[in-house]
């Protein structure tokens, strides 16, 4: 596979938006055409059309392969609890295979059927047959009036901001770990602590909105990684209702908006930049995803794009948790650059925790050590090849990247390297997308902001 801009440190990337591309031209004449739909809750559908060779002519095993990485992408951009294989029986059978707890992905069928409590089905059908698009898209946040609070919950430190009539009147941030800790009650009385000195800080609470890593259905918090260490029981009695039991601690029938983190970067973007079409990426502990559409609406999609494959190489890294490889969640995040440095020649403490060693390398970077700018010039690589890969699915014409590894100079290394990508291998994308990366301030304290502006006072 030949990069116009090639990933520093990584020579094995081969990026999935070029395999798409390829896979596009090779079967443009005597290609087969395949719909695949991803189906959740309420029979909310998103589909993707594309072509793969036709069945029993020896592509068989590339043509699953390419297939399986696709759908995998559309489970976890758009959410489900059903996939839809529509113009090959052949293809279609595997994906069923794969997609059972025997199979490949068992993983996201486990997920899948967590979040929106329904087993996990795989259909196989003819193209004609295939389901159409059935949005839910709906309007998000922009409320600014009166006094409230907004909280951000990361995976290393927690965020919260007083704001009144949308101007933030205090922010603070404090370093948690929520990951390792598999008592309930460590989330719940630091959360609580977060709003209780927010609202001590304004005259009265009128809402509270929340932007948290995870997967929130009415308020409740269906899958976090923030609870990773606790145990299915306690997460079903304690951890399901926390957001809305905390809010009932800082005041009676407060409203209060829970929604996933990457969203809420998303219309953050869209609220500084006044415009849509808002593709919000933070990378930070992990990859988070969220989107604002050319109508200014969030889609009810998952966004999860730390779990979306960004590298087709079978070699490339395994994400612990899903056991997927080549994931996002191994690119855009601190593990991205902890799994980069032995590459670029920076031992690190195995002693430190993830978040201490990404700040040893950023130490690093401040000093000016190019083995450190070796690590952000290869995530923008990387960076820049996803960005063409998540056009498949998102109308795009802002990318907002946030999260702690885009701090200093490194994010400035980063974002250069993303748009040199665009430029030199995608340039009609070069023209339409552009690249934001927001000051510090921005970055320190605009989630919590744009969380705050989450529910409508009633």
């Amino acid at each position: 596979m030949n990069l116009k801009v090639k990933a520093k440190l990584d020579p094995q990337f081969q990026p999935l938006s070029l395999v798409v591309r390829d896979m596009r031209e090779a079967t443009k004449e005597n290609g087969q055409d395949i719909i695949i739909a991803a189906i959740r809750n309420d029979g909310y559908t998103t589909t993707y059309k594309t072509r793969v060779y036709p069945d029993g002519t020896g592509h068989d095993e590339e043509n699953f392969k390419f297939i399986e990485r696709i759908a995998k992408s559309l489970v976890w951009v758009a959410g489900a609890y059903k996939l839809v294989i529509a113009g090959s029986d052949v293809i279609g059978q595997k994906i069923k295979e794969a997609y059972t707890y025997e199979g490949l992905r068992a993983f996201d069928v486990g997920h899948m059927e967590k979040t929106y409590e329904k087993s996990f089905e795989v259909e196989v059908c003819a193209l004609e047959d295939a389901p159409e698009d059935k949005s839910s898209a709906a309007p998000l946040g922009r409320h600014l009036d009166g006094c409230r609070i907004g909280f951000d919950a990361g995976g290393s430190d927690r965020k919260v901001s007083a704001v009144i009539d949308g101007e933030s009147v205090y922010s603070e941030e404090v370093v948690w770990f929520p990951k390792l800790n598999s008592d309930p009650e460590y989330h719940y009385q630091g959360i609580l602590q977060a709003m209780k000195t927010a609202a001590s800080k304004m005259p009265r609470v009128d809402a509270i909105g929340v932007s948290s890593a995870g997967i929130y259905v009415n308020n409740r918090i269906m899958a976090a990684s923030l609870f990773i260490k606790v145990s299915p029981e306690d997460c079903e009695k304690r951890v399901k209702n926390m957001y809305l039991d905390i809010a009932k601690e800082i005041g009676e029938n407060i409203p209060i908006e829970v929604a996933n983190d990457g969203d809420v970067t998303a219309l953050a973007g869209a609220m500084d930049l006044n415009d849509d079409s808002v593709l919000g990426v933070a990378m930070g502990t992990s990859e988070a995803g969220g989107y604002i559409d050319p109508d200014g609406n969030i889609t009810g999609w998952l966004n999860e794009l730390a779990f979306v494959p960004v590298d087709y190489c079978e070699d490339a890294m395994v994400d612990e948790w899903s056991g997927d490889y080549g994931c996002g969640v191994k690119y855009f995040s601190q593990d991205s650059v902890i799994k980069l440095a032995p590459a670029a020649g920076i031992e690190l403490d195995e002693s430190l925790s993830p978040a201490e060693k990404l700040k040893v390398v950023q130490n690093l970077m401040k000093e000016g050590d190019e083995r450190a700018a070796a690590i952000y010039d290869t995530i923008g690589a990387y960076f820049g090849y996803a960005i063409a890969y998540y056009t498949e699915f998102y109308d795009i014409k802002h990318v907002i990247i946030m999260g702690r590894v885009t701090s200093g100079e490194g994010g400035t290394i980063l974002l250069e390297r993303t748009q040199e990508v665009l430029d030199k291998e995608f340039p009609e994308l070069a023209k339409k997308i552009k690249l934001h990366i927001p000051d510090e301030n921005s970055r320190r304290v605009g989630q919590s902001v744009a969380a705050a502006s989450l529910p409508k006072i009633k």
